[in-house]
């Protein structure tokens, strides 16, 4: 039933984006956000049996509260802190919300998780630049990107949307009503996923080959099937440690204990830049024709990533034992338990819809060496303005959603969908504007050390033509919200569905239609292509949904932020082609990062200055609290 079912992650599961399905950082993420909503449920509906009939027959009917899915980025969230970040300030300053102690006190380290997740972001890209300047952007990279992604999706599958959208609402309610805190229901969820992720470990990694043949093509691939085999039986075994690890940081974080978590995927990724130092020192090179298991450079990079994984696990228990949880085998069947069947109906077919755009997409580019890695690194620096800004955004219109849903007050509810499109645009327009016109510097300056220079202008080029989906990509995962805030699950996964069915035959032509250097630039104006069609998908279904939608706000602020960004862009553009001139290397790595630095510190104070002469009102609550910090 739409009213019941739980939602699946899009930001974890689907193809909207990046090639991988879950990692550390959205999985720690994502449980982070479910578990402060349905704590927020649970505190708000109070313990059974103090609201009469009408309350018991609301425990029977919605057994699992309704959250929203998180998105894959900061896990701070402005309107449970007593310091709001500037995106949140807008949105309290349009619509004041009192003061929550819960909140606080839930997110008293916010500040800490606010810096892991932003050292988690960066450790993450760096390392994914190392393996680009030691092996390059071609073969090797393309088959560790493929075998990479398997355990990632396979998780997916198994367990990650299903404890993200239903699992930790069950956590957190078990906790609060069961005597004995939801430790014997905590032990037997963490039996029973446990048992799944070992059997579907082990499955995937006598499977491998199979796998690898339905991601890989045929002969014209230029990802090597022999190499991405043997990478799929090194990293395979990640699929239990990258499940059980989710489980622990939910469990972690429905009792409000959110700082290992938010920690822990940087020691993953700090494994991993480890690994490949080694990997860099050993003498020669990784031998492709023929694949040996046996190959040094073959075990250390496979064994390496995997063990960060693990080392990312194993963090996770000491502070789950001063938590008070007690691990133990604990078998039986709790009946909270057989509520899954139906409820995870639409969060599995919402995995496997992503997951047929990712086996086309993956199909596609790995015909042409390199455009697999230049994508998914393209996709890697698109996404971290939508990282860090985007999320405070969601997290500051989120809970009003919410709440406007649950009252049926479809006014204030389309009031805050325009508000966070606004926000959206406000900032991330203009960034879409500096990608677009610092593309090529960005790949460069970025990746065009050692193996990876070769590929670092395509790459550049790549974020070029995909940055003007950076807004629709927001505002498509905020409509998305609006229906999970009404408790329909059904929805996005039809959008989704619509999305890759038009997707997947436009990534097919890519091939057909462009040269071979030139299909990885399709396949990323595709995939942010494929964004305005989800917004425009959205916006139709809204508004048959809850009546007309009055954007005419948003159109003017679009509008603003539009002619603001584009002169910006354009005194950036001058500044760089004048820093090319003069430098004596016009195209090497350090006049791209000289006409980076200089264009961006340019382009956003022009862009800034129009913005306030064009009188954006959104950014007044900013203005006011800059004033009066100025004024103490």
């Amino acid at each position: 039933m739409p009213g019941t079912a739980a939602r699946p992650d899009p930001a974890t599961t689907h193809d909207l984006g990046p090639v991988s399905g879950l990692d550390p950082e959205r999985t720690r993420q994502a449980a982070s956000e479910a578990a402060r909503r349905a704590a927020a449920g649970v505190a708000r509906g109070g313990p059974r049996g103090s609201r009469g009939a009408r309350g018991a027959d609301l425990d029977r009917t919605r057994a699992i509260p309704v959250i929203e899915p998180a998105e894959p980025v900061d896990p701070v969230d402005p309107e449970q802190t007593t310091q709001m970040s500037p995106v949140a300030a807008i949105a309290d300053g349009e619509q004041a919300q009192p003061p929550q102690k819960a909140g606080r006190s839930l997110l008293k380290a916010s500040g800490t998780m606010a810096i892991a997740t932003l050292i988690s972001r960066i450790t993450g890209f760096l390392w994914k630049a190392m393996l680009a300047w030691v092996v390059g952007l071609g073969l090797i990279n393309d088959s560790f990107t493929v075998a990479n992604n398997l355990p990632t999706i396979i998780t997916e599958l198994l367990l990650g949307g299903v404890l993200t959208s239903i699992v930790v609402p069950v956590l957190v309610r078990a906790q609060k009503e069961d005597s004995d805190g939801g430790l014997e229901y905590t032990q037997r969820l963490v039996t029973l996923a446990t048992v799944i992720l070992g059997v579907g470990t082990l499955l995937s990694v006598i499977a491998a080959p199979l796998l690898t043949a339905v991601y890989v093509s045929g002969g014209d691939t230029q990802a090597n099937r022999a190499l991405v085999t043997a990478f799929a039986y090194l990293l395979l075994p990640q699929i239990v440690f990258y499940g059980l690890s989710a489980l622990l940081m939910a469990i972690l974080q429905s009792k409000q204990v959110f700082g290992p978590p938010a920690w822990a995927p940087v020691v993953n990724n700090l494994v991993i830049i480890g690994t490949i130092l080694v990997y860099w020192m050993l003498p020669g090179e990784l031998v492709v024709d023929p694949v040996r298991m046996t190959d040094a450079h073959l075990l250390v990079l496979g064994v390496g990533v995997t063990l960060g994984v693990v080392a990312q696990a194993a963090i996770l228990i000491p502070a789950l034992r001063r938590s008070g949880f007690k691990p133990a085998w604990r078998w039986g069947w709790d009946s909270r338990l057989s509520e899954f069947g139906g409820l995870a109906a639409w969060v599995l077919g919402y995995a496997l819809v992503g997951m047929l755009g990712v086996i086309a997409l993956t199909r596609v580019a790995t015909a042409f060496e390199g455009s697999l890695a230049i994508y998914q690194n393209a996709w890697l620096l698109l996404q971290l303005p939508y990282g860090v800004i985007g999320f405070s955004i969601m997290t500051a219109v989120l809970p009003r959603m919410s709440r406007a849903a649950a009252d049926g007050d479809y006014d204030r509810l389309k009031a805050d969908l325009s508000l966070g499109a606004r926000l959206c645009t406000l900032i991330l327009l203009p960034l879409s504007v500096l990608m677009t016109v610092f593309g090529t510097q960005i790949g460069i300056s970025l990746f065009s050390l050692g193996e990876g220079a070769g590929g670092a202008g395509r790459l550049g080029q790549a974020l070029v033509v995909s940055s003007f989906g950076l807004l629709p990509y927001a505002i498509t995962m905020l409509q998305l919200r609006v229906f999970y805030a009404m408790k329909d699950s059904r929805t996005p996964t039809l959008i989704l569905a619509i999305m890759t069915a038009i997707k997947v035959p436009l990534l097919y032509l890519c091939p057909v239609l462009l040269d071979d250097e030139q299909v990885v630039l399709g396949i990323t104006f595709v995939n942010s292509f494929t964004f305005v069609i989800g917004w425009l998908i959205g916006e139709i279904w809204l508004r048959h949904r809850i009546g007309r939608l009055g954007n005419r706000a948003l159109w003017v602020t679009l509008g603003k932020a539009a002619m603001a960004s584009i002169w910006g862009g354009g005194a950036a553009l001058l500044a760089a082609q004048g820093i090319g001139a003069l430098m004596p290397q016009a195209d090497g790595a350090g006049t791209a990062w000289v006409q980076l630095i200089v264009g961006s510190v340019l382009c956003g104070i022009v862009t800034l200055g129009f913005m306030l002469l064009l009188k954006v009102r959104e950014l007044d609550p900013v203005l006011q609290r800059v004033r009066r910090m100025v004024g103490r």
